[in-house]
């Protein structure tokens, strides 16, 4: 069944707000304490981050109808990145200890960033030459980070707070990713960080000395950013400054006992510096949160590449066991990164290439791509894949064709792509046939693959595309496909480019030329839904609540009721007890009429000859309505009635659901409908709030969506009215929040243009 509950929502913001009743307000949260907010549904718990890092003041939650924050500040994470003093505890210097390598690890790397450091041990007077202090509270001056180098950390935390200690990382393993135990250990650390009221912030526990590493400060241009949840996946990232790719910050949030990806998000992605963040997540603590930083990176036009595991079964339940989150439902997790410009990618070596080319790479000046080669079955090769990935590549005008053939010769093809029967190495005609293309007003980007080397062809075509590159703002892509990777034209020419874009493989450099132009196409016409999502209930809401019955699923009768309620269109239709009733009935409707039993208990009623559809008089009606009375006796299925109903004409049958997804709380289904929904599978879903743009968005995404176009003679769909639908049920799900587990309307029939759509039937499961 579409949009099936996944869980409960899982609040990861650093203050808990209440919420239920009727109407939405601030909350004023001071600390931790947080004042009762009355939102529609049931009582929930949300939550916002009140505070940046080390701020004790007041803020205002703003809230949507639903109770979940419509912002979170960003924390100042620039003392943990830059401290000027640091505390190590648990400092070691005696050999063999683990401890002794990872202080002599934080000493290199203090004096990197100019940070005083203060060992802390109960039994050494000093370390590696340094005064030791027997605890934290004898520390000699407030320190910014304190590293702990203990078994258990949450004896600490009372001790760090008191000495006004602005952040603490946890080294320490075997808490969540350990079972029901560790989690238990895990969320009283949560909990006595929280309780501080000093504006402590905490890293870990189960991380690692990645934040601490030497990044290169000889590397100029836009950085990327890095936060993993396992440091080992982020590796290859790392080693791209070897490539001479900058990177400036490396965030391992391990358990995110306290502070999350979502919180590294906010902070990157507001430094000038930073050109694009990469993230490797395992799991997401809240998905609201998530979603903030993510909007917050996009309003700011700062790319996000992520690889997120959980596809599968197996994935998910590993990442678990390695850090103890919930993973989501993976359609959700993927619907929720596309509608706020996260581009989701499967492999690190994607992740490395994509934010690489994202950092660096200017805004395209146009979305053709020209695909540049020596050979003409490379080139068809390459076009085809770019093609079927949906990269635009655009046939070059005639003008331009015979301006590149005074290059190369007539019965060479250079529509697009260029074949240049094999790159000039003697004079300049090489760089003329680069310009030419990159003039032309109609390209954006320029592709090279080049599948191997031959030397001085491939040396003189390499030097030719760096020098261009450093001629013009539009983006040169290369792909040297050569297995070895040692060639001077590789590792010197190309690479020591920091304009030109260079790949190892086709695939690679395809998937990060459409996300560059996927980012700068959604950023350019973006607009936060946060900014116009409901704060206050509509009037639908009062009559919708007074329908709800907890824990029990609606009878088709009481759930179109519910619809009704928020101006959904559903036919005429009556419920009757006898057969006399439902002959009067169906004279008042107007034949011909479809009678179904109505109950609590009825999912499926097709499957158990409970519908019947075309009857045309008085006889057939009470002929029905005794059949379907029977059938339900006999399967002993309770029925508050017989439902009459209009017959309405033919359309499109689409489905469309909302149900509660364990991180992002309310999500919104469309997909096609009818008795083959589930054997389709062919659906979009979206995390509320959402626009219309993206309810529009996810029509296209069906696999079907021609249905709705019109085909072999049918008439085109009113989709505008499909759109209203969606946004009703959206708006539906936001409001009854907690009360409301699931929705499905199916089949929704779709009418012609302008004749609107129909909810045929309809399920509604109450929390």
């Amino acid at each position: 069944m579409l949009g099936s509950t996944h869980g409960t929502l899982t609040s990861g913001l650093r203050a808990r707000v209440v919420a239920c009743g009727d109407d939405a307000r601030s909350a004023s949260v001071h600390g931790t304490t947080a004042a009762a907010t009355r939102t529609p549904g049931a009582c929930a718990p949300v939550a916002a981050d009140v505070a940046a890092s080390g701020a004790g003041t007041a803020a205002t939650v703003d809230l949507d109808v639903s109770g979940r924050p419509l912002y979170a500040p960003v924390p100042d994470l620039d003392r943990f990145f830059r401290p000027e003093s640091v505390a190590v505890v648990g400092a070691s210097d005696a050999e063999g200890r683990p401890n002794t390598g990872i202080t002599r690890q934080l000493l290199a790397w203090a004096e990197r960033v100019g940070a005083r450091l203060h060992p802390v041990h109960p039994s050494r007077e000093s370390v590696f030459g340094l005064p030791c202090v027997p605890s934290v509270s004898e520390l000699p001056e407030q320190v910014d980070l304190a590293v702990l180098l203990v078994k258990d950390p949450l004896p600490l935390v009372d001790q760090l707070a008191d000495a006004k200690v602005k952040f603490a990382v946890a080294f320490a393993s075997g808490f969540a990713e350990t079972g029901e135990d560790g989690a238990a250990a895990q969320e009283r650390l949560a909990d006595a960080v929280a309780a501080t009221d000093s504006g402590l912030r905490l890293l870990g526990p189960n991380t690692n000395l990645n934040a601490f590493e030497e990044f290169r400060d000889d590397l100029d241009g836009p950085s990327i950013a890095l936060i993993t949840q396992s440091g080992h996946q982020g590796r290859p990232v790392f080693s791209l400054q070897q490539l001479g790719v900058r990177l400036s910050h490396w965030a391992p949030t391990g358990n995110e006992a306290d502070l999350e990806t979502a919180d590294f998000l906010s902070y990157f992605s507001q430094l000038p510096e930073v050109g694009a963040i990469a993230a490797y997540i395992e799991g997401l603590k809240d998905g609201r949160s998530f979603l903030l930083a993510a909007d917050r990176a996009a309003r700011n036009g700062v790319p996000v590449v992520a690889v997120k595991v959980g596809r599968t079964e197996t994935g998910a339940r590993t990442a678990a066991s390695h850090t103890g989150k919930l993973t989501g439902a993976d359609d959700v997790v993927d619907a929720a990164m596309r509608q706020f410009g996260v581009i989701r990618v499967d492999g690190l070596d994607e992740l490395q290439d994509t934010a690489a080319l994202l950092a660096r790479a200017r805004k395209p000046r146009a979305d053709g791509v020209v695909v540049y080669s020596i050979s003409g079955g490379t080139g068809a090769h390459f076009a085809d894949l770019a093609t079927a990935a949906g990269l635009h590549l655009p046939t070059l005008d005639t003008a331009k064709q015979a301006e590149l053939h005074e290059w190369i010769p007539e019965y060479l093809n250079v529509a697009n792509p260029v074949d240049n029967g094999g790159h000039p190495v003697g004079d300049w005609r090489g760089r003329k046939i680069i310009d030419a293309i990159l003039a032309d007003p109609a390209v954006g980007v320029l592709i090279c693959p080049i599948t191997g080397p031959f030397p001085p062809m491939s040396d003189k075509l390499a030097q030719d595309l760096a020098d261009a590159a450093e001629a013009t703002d539009k983006l040169i892509c290369v792909v040297w496909g050569s297995p070895v990777g040692t060639e001077a034209a590789y590792r010197e020419t190309l690479l020591g480019s920091s304009r030109l874009a260079t790949f190892r493989t086709f695939g690679n450099c395809i998937t990060a030329v459409r996300a560059y132009l996927d980012h700068h196409r959604f950023t350019a016409s973006y607009r936060s839904p946060f900014d116009d999502a409901p704060r206050t209930p509509s009037p639908s809401f009062r009559k919708a609540q007074a329908l709800m019955r907890p824990g029990q699923q609606l009878s088709e009768h009481a759930a179109k009721q519910l619809l009704r309620a928020y101006g959904i269109r559903v036919p005429r239709e009556q419920l009757v007890t006898s057969a006399a009733a439902a002959v009067r009935s169906a004279a008042q409707v107007g034949y011909p009429v479809v009678m179904k039993a109505s109950g609590p208990q009825l999912a499926h009623k097709t499957e158990l000859g409970l519908v019947k559809v075309g009857l045309t008089s008085a006889s057939q009606v009470r002929d029905a309505y005794r059949e379907l009375t029977d059938i339900a006796a006999y399967e002993d299925i309770p029925l508050d009635g017989i439902l009459v109903c209009q017959m309405v004409a033919r359309g499109v049958e689409m489905v469309v659901g909302a149900g509660r997804d364990a991180l992002f709380g309310p999500t919104v289904t469309v997909g096609l409908g009818g008795v083959l929904v589930e054997v389709l599978g062919d659906a979009a879903v979206r995390v509320p709030p959402f626009g219309e743009p993206d309810a529009r968005a996810m029509l296209g995404e069906l696999r079907g969506h021609a249905l709705l176009e019109g085909v072999r003679g049918a008439p085109p769909a009113d989709v505008d009215a499909l759109v209203e639908v969606i946004l009703r049920v959206q708006r539906m799900a936001l409001e009854l929040g907690d009360e409301l587990s699931e929705l499905d309307i199916n089949p929704l029939m779709v009418l012609p243009r302008g004749q609107g759509a129909v909810a045929l039937d309809a399920l509604a499961v109450c929390r």
